[in-house]
């Protein structure tokens, strides 16, 4: 079958099987680089890009009270990914105290790491809670996530530990 195939498609393979077993590895190949992948970026929630938070300012949730889209100009690394800011000053005070400013969970929604999920984020659905910042994927999970935001909160706090462990 495969030697008709490649008389329809004009190949010519003298051994059909050496090209069956180079297909294979390559898949295994692209799998394990895959998981590689995954694993290496494990921490941080990036966008295509490599930004945190789809490019929006850690600092502005807490020093103006909204989200502020970041500047390309203005960007600092943490942990890999990187970070965009609106000001100097809020470029500054990151790189002073980043702990300080990084959301929560790597930057994934909140409630689905509560479910062991690494989900997608709105920057625009987000809440401080005792100093941290928590963002979610949208305004219906925002609603559910209010009533027992400290319960969601705990639960995901060992969820994380969990999803980040190494593998051994």
């Amino acid at each position: 079958m495969a030697r008709r195939y490649q008389r329809d498609l004009g190949v010519s393979c003298p051994d059909h099987r050496m090209t069956g077993a180079f297909v294979r590895l390559l898949a295994a190949l692209v799998m394990v680089l895959s998981v590689w992948a995954v694993e290496a970026g494990a921490e941080i929630r990036v966008n295509a890009d490599g930004y945190a938070i789809n490019g929006f300012d850690p600092v502005a949730y807490f020093t103006v009270g909204r989200p502020v889209k970041g500047r390309q100009t203005l960007t600092a690394t943490y942990k890999g990914a990187k970070y965009a800011f609106a000001t100097a000053e809020n470029r500054a005070r990151f790189l002073k105290n980043p702990a300080k400013y990084e959301p929560q969970y790597g930057g994934y929604c909140a409630f689905g790491i509560a479910y062991g999920s690494k989900s997608d984020i709105d920057p625009e659905v987000w809440e401080i809670v005792d100093g941290k910042l928590y963002l979610l994927i949208n305004p219906g999970t925002m609603s559910i996530w209010k009533k027992k935001k400290r319960s969601y909160i705990r639960t995901a706090d060992k969820a994380w530990k969990s999803i980040t462990k190494p593998n051994k």
